[in-house]
């Protein structure tokens, strides 16, 4: 039986990402159709799996669906074809739909020439060593073979009513930017259908990204959000990465709540309603989160970066939130699990309401640290696990008080810093944080310290 051969590089940690013309083709996008179905179908046990297929708004996602819904059939698996919108919509269907799988292709946050593919399957994110798997089925074309079938579901109304089913918030006047993703057609019903003044952004999808990047985690990304705060003199901003299921938040003052600032402001009314529940965040987190989950009766637990760990870690904890501070916040409590940018939204919305004050003022409650922005530098895939395992032997012979969730993260009186290697590119990452600019030096000097005798350049501070 005839093969196929990913280009190894499509074959990431958490999804399967190429650049379109020369690392992904719709050739590619059948064949994964094909071994996704097949390796389904064993996993199931069903001969005829139900498999949800969405698509974001880049302009080679149509013909990228219509060839994996071509392979998925091919192995008699039955499709649901959800359509356009934000990779949440695609979660949400195979929940709502109790379906077996599901698989949305979407380029996420990264420019327009990349596309790719994010796999879901019995409830669970596929990830790691499921892909590599997926991957050799494909290249051994070890595929079934049966004649399957397709169904056309528009979910997005219902996927909106669920989102903002029983709200509890007040009326706020509230800018949006959906930076011309897939969330954009969401956005507009929802906002529609929430109480208070609405202003949106670029909430027209379209795949060359015209207004900017959609990306909320850089700040150069939200000048239109913030100027338009500032216009209309609202009480917060909202932006959304490419595929909806990543969130920026901006308060009524202009200034950027990060991912694990947020997390802290939604802990309170959770921990309001489940006292002492675990609260999970992944390494890169500041300390003030965790320290702020103690604080509120809670049960802080640091995990892997990473949003399939995350919802792993969650389904095994019994947590009802998480959240990264890439902006993937994830939601149990009265919803699914997973990450949802926009219904994240709703529970920022709810969360003003419920405090009884503005954004701003709950983000001047929390406390502030001296921190690096996330460093990424420049580090060979053949070395870069290597150098995270020699500076975390060279920290225990010197008996450095070390986390080794994911990567180091050491901790010192001045506060702490983190070094891990990234699961999705030839970098590593660190960052550091401290009570204040002399302890974030002398932080940075140990980080310096700790690379160095490993060879590699440094980060750029």
């Amino acid at each position: 039986m005839s093969g196929h051969r990913f280009e190894p590089t499509i074959l990431r940690e958490y999804d399967i990402r190429g650049i379109v013309g020369k690392t992904l083709s719709g050739a590619d996008a059948q064949a994964l159709g094909q071994a996704f179905g097949s390796y389904v179908i064993e996993q199931s046990g069903k001969a005829a799996p139900r498999i949800a297929v969405g698509y974001d708004g880049r302009l080679s996602s149509p013909d990228l669906e219509a060839a994996l819904v071509d392979g998925i059939m091919s192995t008699g698996a039955q499709v649901t074809r959800v359509g356009l919108g934000p990779t949440p919509m695609l979660y949400y269907a195979t929940a709502s739909e109790g379906l077996e799988a599901g698989i949305m292709i979407t380029g996420s946050h990264n420019p327009p020439d990349y596309n790719g593919f994010k796999m879901m399957l019995l409830g669970g994110p596929v990830y790691g060593a499921m892909i590599q798997e997926i991957g050799k089925i494909a290249a051994e074309g070890r595929f079934k073979k049966g004649v399957g079938s397709s169904i056309s579901v528009d979910l997005m109304d219902r996927y909106v009513s669920r989102m903002i089913e029983g709200f509890r918030g007040g009326p706020l006047t509230v800018v949006w930017d959906a930076g011309n993703g897939a969330a954009g057609d969401a956005m507009i019903r929802m906002t529609r259908r929430l109480p208070g003044r609405h202003i949106l952004l670029n909430e027209v999808i379209d795949g060359t990204f015209p207004a900017h990047h959609p990306d909320p985690t850089e700040e150069k990304n939200l000048v239109q959000l913030k100027a338009a705060v500032a216009e209309h003199q609202a009480d917060l901003g909202i932006a959304f990465d490419g595929d909806g299921d990543r969130i920026g938040l901006i308060d009524g003052q202009g200034r950027v709540l990060w991912g694990d600032q947020i997390l802290a402001l939604l802990a309170r009314p959770v921990l309001a309603d489940l006292p002492g529940a675990t609260i999970i965040a992944d390494v890169k987190a500041s300390q003030v989160l965790f320290d702020e989950i103690a604080r509120l009766g809670g049960t802080p637990l640091m995990g892997a970066t990473g949003h399939s760990l995350i919802k792993k870690q969650m389904k095994q904890t019994g947590a009802p939130l998480a959240g990264e501070m890439s902006g993937h916040i994830f939601f149990a409590d009265r919803y699914y699990g997973f990450d949802d940018a926009l219904y994240a939204a709703v529970r920022v919305l709810e969360t003003v309401s419920w405090a009884g004050k503005s954004l701003a003022a709950l983000r001047d409650e929390l406390p502030t640290r001296q921190n690096t922005p996330e460093l990424r530098f420049p580090c060979a895939d053949t070395r870069k696990f290597a150098v995270v395992t020699e500076v975390k032997e060279r920290l225990a012979a010197a008996g450095a008080n070390v986390s080794t969730v994911d990567g180091v993260r050491v901790t010192t009186p001045d506060g702490w810093w983190l070094l891990r290697a990234s699961n999705t590119q030839d970098v590593l990452v660190a960052r550091c944080e401290a009570a204040d600019e002399a302890g974030l030096d002398r932080l940075k000097a140990a980080l310096l310290d700790a690379l160095a005798p490993s060879g590699v350049t440094p980060p750029q501070f």
